[in-house]
């Protein structure tokens, strides 16, 4: 008896330990609000170890044989039943009562911190929004955000403009980190991207579960700053297991397959964008109203400024460090310059505008838009993109070109 309950308590320390982690006060109180999903595995692991918390073993266990029901290859679920198994008979000395600790118990216990740290943090859906999000184009139903830190992925839904949450899910990424920057380093990146496509189940090795979502690395920021690579995707696991470790991938985003396929009734090829973040900035509503209407702003001055046929005020828009996909800053001033002087007027409307925030320390937005434009000249339409870069307090353009 006396060997039983020292196990438990033993149990209770090692178990615990796994996610005593400091919440800042704020994060914590939204938390409290249940306002991100409660779906998945996730809750019923904050329960287990709130039952073993309170010393109430026997139905940590019931818990955690229920979820193993649900998900039979959540190996986690299978190292957590075993050591409250133990813990009846005799104390156990490590998380798993691994002698030594082997290298699959350590990632299985960085997957235990990473699910229930993502779940205690979790901020209050209707009064935080991610930093990235300051504008989904119409046609853009739904953003996903990619918190590498947490090993989290979220859902958004664009509701009239504002975001939505919709979902979240554990992920793993690169097992070398992130920031990707060459070929072959193992690291997931970090910016802003869009979904490509899907590849199907049947025409992908096992490794790749119920299908992949490839997006667009390297994207023009990429290849503007040397960076390599290729084959980033969102994809699922293998059929024999649930879940990866949180850093064991090669730079793709690995999702649980019954999370893949769930992702999946959420994202569409060619529109879905995905912002990839080391930590996600959170932002309340007024916060995001305001920064979404400072950058509104900078752009509508820059098409009127275009529309105005001064070319020195329309020019005044774009940063020294310009660059297209084959001019430099001097190149695209000529240009323009040249252009203008057979011009009488100007129209340029801007419709299905996107304002995407890059992940950073740069005040940096990805900006898409479907651009009308007419002259006594010319017209056309066409989907463009800019990299919008705030230099001394001022957004400027470092980046425009075909979408």
């Amino acid at each position: 008896m006396i060997a039983m309950i020292a196990g438990r308590r033993l149990l209770v320390r090692l178990l615990l330990a796994l996610w005593a982690v400091t919440l800042p006060a704020a994060v914590s109180a939204a938390s409290a609000q249940r306002g991100i999903s409660d779906a998945g595995p996730d809750a019923s692991l904050e329960y287990v170890f709130g039952e073993i918390e309170a010393n109430r073993l026997d139905s940590a266990l019931e818990r955690t044989e229920t979820l193993l029901r649900a998900y039979p290859n959540f190996r986690l679920a299978h190292l957590i039943k075993g050591d409250l198994l133990l813990a009846r008979a005799k104390p156990i000395a490590t998380f798993g009562n691994a002698s030594g600790g082997s290298e699959r118990i350590r990632e299985l216990r960085d997957e235990a911190i990473a699910r229930l740290r993502a779940y205690r943090e979790r901020p209050a859906a209707a009064n935080y929004i991610p930093r990235y999000l300051l504008q989904m184009g119409p046609e853009q139903r739904y953003a996903v955000v990619v918190d590498t830190k947490r090993a989290r992925l979220y859902v958004y839904a664009n509701d009239a403009g504002k975001p939505r949450f919709v979902a979240d899910y554990y992920i793993s990424h690169g097992k070398a980190g992130t920031d990707k920057k060459v070929e072959g380093d193992n690291k997931t990146p970090l910016g802003v991207y869009q979904i490509t496509s899907f590849i199907e189940q049947a025409k992908l090795p096992d490794l790749y579960g119920s299908g992949a979502f490839p997006i667009n690395y390297p994207n023009e920021w990429d290849r503007r700053l040397g960076r390599t690579g290729h084959g980033i995707w969102l994809h699922g696991t293998p059929s024999d297991t649930y879940a990866r470790a949180p850093l064991s991938s090669e730079g793709c985003v690995t999702l649980a397959n019954q999370d893949f396929l769930q992702l999946s009734n959420f994202v569409e090829p060619g529109l879905t964008p995905v912002i990839i973040s080391n930590e996600i900035e959170w932002l309340s509503l007024d916060d995001w109203q305001a920064e979404r209407k400072g950058l509104q702003e900078a752009i509508e001055r820059w098409r009127r400024d275009w529309e105005s046929v001064d070319v020195d005020r329309y020019l005044a828009h774009y940063s020294k460090d310009f660059r297209s996909d084959h001019q430099d800053y001097s190149d695209w001033v000529a240009q323009k310059r040249r252009v203008a002087t057979n011009r009488q007027w100007i129209k340029v409307g801007l419709d299905k505008l996107s304002m995407l925030r890059n992940p950073g320390r740069d005040d940096m937005v990805v900006v898409t838009f479907e651009q009308n434009y007419r002259s006594d000249g010319m017209s056309d339409r066409i989907r463009k993109r800019q990299y919008w870069l705030k230099e001394g307090g001022r957004w400027k353009i470092v980046y425009e070109g075909k979408a």
